[in-house]
């Protein structure tokens, strides 16, 4: 199961990179075009300007300003998709003590088919009390906000003037390794967040090679585009670890406790249905186990005897 959810989160970033080019459409001069880039990415690239010639800021600053104004606007989304996500986990933790004779059951089972049965019964019982072996996964928040991440990543690239223009010194038309580490550390640093409050030692340690996979993407991206689209996600890397800053110490500790009190109000079902689960140890060692007892029972009676 973990190795299913280890798949699909790394099937969906690669999703996420793909929708963030495909988005937004192109013409014949290479130029965005179609409705999000009408919609959205225009009036972004118009706002670059705005700040960029008439308040006299350049274009630098300029896309930090439209990036944070965009990334503000949509950020309740992101909070409410962590907050399922969260929500769920810290559920997960709660109900480990729980499930863990069937967990056990799963680990001592020496055939594939007595591992299934232990495999369905723990999903039934997932299921049983509203828990969803895909952690809390909200899709619909996530695929609002792609339409203005993939209008900004174009906004800050193909904005006229962008090209041409320089930023502390870095030229925004060519790819910075100033910025591309800078976006790196950033996201390391986020990802080493997102680990925060996961309880289970052996997940922790799977999920911490995890934590390379986006600071390496990100890295490997910066040094194929401009600095313009890097100093974008620079921005963005600093918005998403005060979004994690606030999951992890803000909502996370109040949605523990909210988990608490509403399970010890109502307790968990697998609790009542314990003495129900079926024993799916394998045949093999109950055989042993059985003449193991049988052998012991003999021999207490040779020595009675004696």
């Amino acid at each position: 199961m973990k190795t299913f959810k280890r798949i699909l989160f790394s099937g969906m970033s690669l999703s996420l990179l793909l929708l963030l080019t495909g988005c937004v459409g192109r013409d014949k001069a290479g130029n965005p075009s179609g409705p999000i880039w009408d919609v959205l990415g225009r009036p972004m690239a118009d706002s670059i300007q705005f700040f960029a010639k008439n308040s006299g800021l350049g274009y630098g600053l300029a896309i930090i300003i439209v990036t944070l104004i965009v990334r503000l606007i949509i950020f309740p989304l992101g909070i409410y998709q962590s907050w399922k996500a969260t929500l769920q986990s810290e559920k997960m933790n709660y109900f480990k003590p729980i499930f863990a004779p069937i967990q056990e059951r799963i680990n001592n089972a020496e055939t594939q088919e007595e591992k299934l049965e232990a495999q369905q019964e723990l999903m039934a019982a997932q299921r049983e009390n509203g828990l969803s072996m895909f952690g809390g996964i909200g899709c619909l928040p996530l695929l609002i906000q792609m339409p203005f991440f993939s209008a900004l990543f174009f906004a800050a690239q193909y904005t006229n003037g962008v090209a041409s223009s320089t930023f502390l010194g870095i030229n925004l038309g060519k790819p910075s390794l100033a910025l591309t580490l800078i976006v790196g550390v950033l996201y390391y640093i986020q990802s080493l967040l997102s680990l925060h409050g996961i309880e289970d030692e052996t997940q922790k340690a799977q999920m911490k090679s995890a934590t390379y996979m986006s600071p390496i993407m990100i890295v490997v991206f910066s040094f194929m585009s401009p600095a313009a689209v890097t100093l974008y996600w620079v921005v963005g890397g600093f918005i998403q670890i005060i979004q994690q800053f606030i999951i992890n110490y803000l909502l996370r500790p109040r949605i523990r406790k909210q988990v608490a009190e509403e399970y010890e109000k109502n307790p968990p079902k697998a609790m009542s249905n314990a003495g129900r689960i079926k024993d799916v140890t394998p045949k093999a060692s109950q055989a042993i186990s059985q003449n193991n007892k049988k052998k012991k029972n003999r021999n207490a009676g040779k020595q009675r005897s004696r």
